[in-house]
């Protein structure tokens, strides 16, 4: 591990790259109007971090090689040593087996991990796999010198490696493939074959192959991206579904009969690399740079190009302190936004967006030379060796910094792409291309950055405001609004205010030019929008005078009524349709929203100007409308006289009364008046209809009576009369009707004869006196039965002779004998009933019973005979105690009270005829014999009178036990109490 004056040197170089680093970020950002305050407790880590690795070695390092957490290093002369970085306590270290002075040229370890490949200076190659321990020769690769390897990510596993590329010093590439199992009894190599598909040149002459990187498109298509000392070349083609085992030697097989595609640069310094970034683990690389004389040519991967890999390509080059001759580059590392350079004496981060040096890092002396820089793409850690020590670099926080680079290069959404997670930086980032799109005058792209920041909003809108930007002013302030939150509501009234004000001036010029017409409609399309906002609702109904005011100041009529409409204030608008003699309109908005208030309101106006149409819409409205409250704009307007009106209101008056049963007295007593100035057709019939008796009548009848009797509607008079009960009235106004009208109102009391007969007196009079019609005045006695022929005649005058009444004479006389015959045969019934209930009588008197010695009490079901009893027609037999026990509870009170007082005294009775056994004296003697006579008589009267009480009728089957069948068995007053004495 790191020694502790490494690590004091490590925090001494951390804090001087810190320092420099916040110097230049001061000086690149400088002091903005943002309303964010930058306030770090504590400095920023840096990006790049070195920590030196002590692994305790004594033997100098020749080659190091690190991948999927896997570190492999050539110690000495003939050591070999592997780590697993997540045991890194236990350390493998074997011996490779040469005695023979070669040594380890270069390491190529898989990204896996699992296969190591040691080419050896001596042209021959080693392998070794993660889970041995012997190193195994390749006999087929012997006699070339291993530059590179292109090793297959997709089939490769943990025993073979599948497919892969190897390049030589000659610049020839081969295919191989090496498998870590056993082979058979003849061929025990890991190599599985061995053969060239294409061979590399410079300037005519083979070239040694640098780099070998073999990556897979869409489709099956395969790039192969292989590099000499001054030429990239790239190979592409379709690999067959299925045949990914073949190999890559169909790819170069397509591409033999052209050349291949390459780019080529003029210096040379013996040597180049190539280094991917990828963004995530096992997935294609995005980007790469190669190292090589002119600089670094640095570019994106496009996997969709049909010809070639690379894109975007672009060449940094090297910084002027960088010789060929001293301190040539050594390796390359390509990050997210950074490729590091490594020197002999140190390592160098350069920025892929501008090229600039952001990191440099000197190594100091005693660790000796550099000698390589490598990549772990598994965990992403950068390792750099010398002989005697190993560096590991952690990169912390790489985008950190990069947004202030894309935002001076004006790619604004890059760079607010990289902070979107810190609000201050975002806040610079809008504000500088907000100020860029001002200035190139893209006004309102710039507003609506502006309206992002936390700029000064009095200074941005001043901005507008001289520029003469009312659309962009007006974009600026929307944004600004939909951003405010709801508790500013004093933000939010300037802003709708002045938004409003903005509007009404862009649609005043718009609406005198009249060459911008969809413009016009577009803008107040806008506008509406605005004022209908969901969002901004509440501040517009608080402020909704200042907005009428605007409206109004600016002639606007048709956006003052949008508004009203949105602000649910239909009372502006329908009173505005009014103004206007619009009143269709004004009952639309009001059939619209059926607002009861409003229909109560402005129904006068509008009945007067359009009654049929607002009838239908109360009729729509139905019970939602109370027709009290319509009744005086109909009867204000019924009396101007218009017919339709009153037609009308007549027709929505019985709508009320027939359709919605509307009961009010005043709706009835209305309609009744309307009926009686204007439809006398309809009154009679309303009144037969709407009921005969007082309880179903909804009018007043006194106030009907008096209407009708005003127009002199007689029959209806009488209705009226006969509904309120006053049948002489209504037969005295009937008889100025009609005689027959009369005759129904005098049938009318059916219980009241004698007032019945007192109307029929006064028809046959009427008949007789004013009409003088002897054979009407016969017709009123066979009509009621009441009247006599002797109860008319007085009714006749002197003159008239008996022949006109000898029939209705006669015809009494015989109907009187009838009677008295019926009288008589009555009588005769009578008399003969009474004489077989006196005979009955005298033979019950006479019916006995036989009661046997074993019979028992039907209640207690003890023999009969031994206490007084009572025996039945019906064969029931009771104890004189048991039968008045059964009786008591079913009797009333009444009769329970009348039974205990007879009891009482039957007791009485007998205690003194008990004082009374000794013999009386003898002058008392007949005074003694009458007393007991009068006591025994008292006995025998009472005993009737309780027998009278509990044995009128059997108890099991008389009426007591009928009326008794829907009682409860137990009392409900002592229900808990017998519940109780069963638990």
């Amino acid at each position: 591990m790191a020694s502790i004056l490494d690590e004091y040197e490590d925090s001494q170089n951390t804090r001087q790259s810190a320092q420099q680093r916040s110097r230049l970020a001061a000086a690149n950002i400088g002091i903005t109007h943002s309303g964010f305050v930058n306030v770090r407790l504590e400095e920023e880590k840096p990006i790049f971090t070195k920590q030196r690795i002590d692994f305790s070695h004594l033997e100098k390092i020749n080659h190091f090689a690190v991948c999927n957490n896997q570190l492999c290093m050539s110690l000495g002369k003939d050591t070999l040593l592997r780590i697993d970085l997540a045991k890194p306590d236990q350390p493998n270290q074997m011996e490779m087996g040469r005695k023979d002075d070669c040594k380890v040229h270069k390491l190529f370890l898989d990204p896996s991990g699992s296969h190591l490949l040691i080419s050896l200076s001596s042209s021959e190659c080693l392998y070794l796999n993660r889970n041995t321990q012997k190193v195994r020769s390749l006999s087929r690769w012997r006699g070339h010198l291993i530059e590179s390897v292109g090793w297959n990510k997709l089939l490769g596993t943990e025993t073979n490696t599948g497919p892969i590329l190897v390049g030589t010093s000659q610049g020839a590439i081969f295919e191989a493939e090496i498998s870590a199992t056993e082979g058979s009894l003849f061929n025990t190599n890991p190599d599985q074959y061995f053969r060239q598909v294409h061979s590399l040149e410079e300037d005519g002459r083979p070239a040694p192959v640098c780099c070998l990187e073999v990556e897979r498109g869409l489709e099956n298509k395969v790039f192969i991206i292989a590099t000499t000392r001054k030429r990239l070349f790239q190979f592409v083609g379709k690999v067959a579904e299925g045949s990914e085992q073949q190999g890559y030697s169909s790819i170069f097989s397509q591409n033999q009969d052209l050349l291949p595609s390459f780019q080529e640069f003029p210096v040379n310094m013996g040597y180049s690399e190539i280094t991917f970034y990828t963004s995530k683990l096992r997935s294609s690389p995005k980007a790469f740079a190669w190292m090589m004389g002119n600089g670094v040519l640095y570019g994106q991967l496009d996997y969709v190009r049909p010809d070639s890999l690379l894109s975007d390509v672009q060449v940094w080059e090297y910084t002027s302190d960088i010789d060929f001759d001293l301190n040539k580059p050594i390796s390359i590392v390509l990050t997210q936004f950074h490729f590091l350079l490594l020197l002999p004496d140190r390592v160098k981060a350069v920025c892929t967006l501008n090229g600039q040096v952001v990191h440099e890092d000197v190594f100091p002396d005693k660790f000796g030379p550099l000698k390589k820089m490598i990549k772990d793409p598994a965990g992403g850690l950068v390792w750099i060796y010398t002989e005697r020590a190993v560096f590991r670099y952690h990169i912390q926080r790489e985008a950190r910094d990069v947004w202030q680079m894309y935002m001076s290069t004006g790619k604004f959404d890059l760079a607010k792409e990289y902070c979107r997670d810190r609000p201050e930086c975002m806040d610079m980032v809008l504000a500088r291309e907000a100020e860029h799109c001002f200035q190139n005058k893209r006004y309102l792209e710039s507003a609506k950055c502006y309206a992002l920041t936390q700029n000064y909003f009095e200074e941005i809108a001043l901005k507008f405001i001289e520029a003469k930007q009312e659309d962009a002013l007006k974009e600026f302030l929307l944004k600004k609004l939909n951003n405010l939150k709801p508790g500013e509501r004093t933000q939010i009234t300037l802003l709708v205010t002045w938004l409003t004000e903005l509007y009404l001036n862009r649609l005043g010029q718009l609406e005198s030019d009249d060459c911008s017409a969809p413009v016009y409609l577009e803008t107040r399309g806008e506008f509406r929008v605005f004022l209908g906002s969901a969002k901004h609702k509440e501040c517009l109904f608080n402020n909704r005078t200042t907005i009428y005011d605007l409206l109004a100041s600016h002639g606007n009529v048709d956006d003052m009524v949008y508004f009203s409409v949105v602000m649910q204030d239909y009372e502006r608008v329908i009173s505005h349709h009014c103004q206007h003699d619009d009143y269709g309109a004004a009952l639309d908005v009001l059939s619209k929203h059926c607002d009861e208030k409003l229909f109560y309101k402005f129904s006068p106006v509008l009945m007067q100007h359009i009654p049929k149409k607002v009838v239908d819409a109360w009729i729509q409205m139905g019970k939602r409308l109370d027709p009290k409250k319509l009744i005086p704009a109909l009867m204000n307007y019924s009396q101007m006289g218009s017919t339709q009106q009153i037609k009308e209101t007549i027709r929505y008056m019985e709508f009320c009364v027939y359709q919605l049963t509307v009961t009010e007295e005043a709706i009835h007593n209305y309609l009744l008046s309307l009926y009686a100035k204007y439809k006398p057709e309809s009154l009679l019939w309303y009144l037969e209809q709407a009921g005969t008796h007082a309880s179903d009548i909804h009018y007043d009848l006194k106030y009907a009576l008096r209407l009708c009797a005003e127009h002199g509607y007689l029959e209806a008079c009488v209705l009226v009369y006969k509904i309120m009960e006053l049948y002489e009235e209504a037969v005295d106004l009937a008889l100025q009707v009609d005689v027959d009208l009369a005759k129904s109102c005098a049938d009318l009391p059916e219980d009241d004869e004698e007032l019945r007969k007192k109307l029929w007196l006064k028809i046959a009079r009427h008949v007789v006196q004013e009409e003088k019609d002897v054979k009407k005045a016969m017709n009123c006695l066979s009509s009621c039965n009441l009247l006599k022929i002797e109860d008319i005649l007085p009714f006749f005058p002197d003159f008239v002779t008996i022949d006109h009444f000898k029939e209705a004479i006669c015809g009494s006389l015989a109907e009187y004998n009838h009677h008295i015959e019926e009288l008589k045969q009555e009588m005769e019934e009578a008399t003969e009933s009474a004489k077989r209930i006196r005979e009955d009588i005298q033979e019950m008197r006479n019916k006995y019973g036989v009661v046997e010695s074993q019979e028992k009490c039907a209640a207690c079901d003890f023999p009969l005979l031994n206490r007084p009893f009572y025996l039945f027609l019906c064969g029931h037999m009771f104890h004189y105690d048991c039968l008045i026990q059964e009786v008591t509870p079913h009797l009333s009170t009444f009769k329970q009270n009348r039974l205990e007082d007879l009891q009482k005294k039957l007791a009485a009775t007998a205690q003194a005829s008990k004082s009374r056994h000794r013999p009386p004296p003898k002058e008392e003697s007949d005074t003694a014999s009458l007393g007991k006579a009068s006591t025994g008589t008292s006995r025998e009267t009472i005993k009737s009178d309780i027998d009278d009480v509990i044995a009128s009728e059997c108890v099991y089957c008389g009426e007591l036990m009928i009326k008794s069948i829907d009682k409860p068995f137990i009392d409900p007053q002592k229900f808990e109490e017998e519940k109780a004495s069963w638990l």
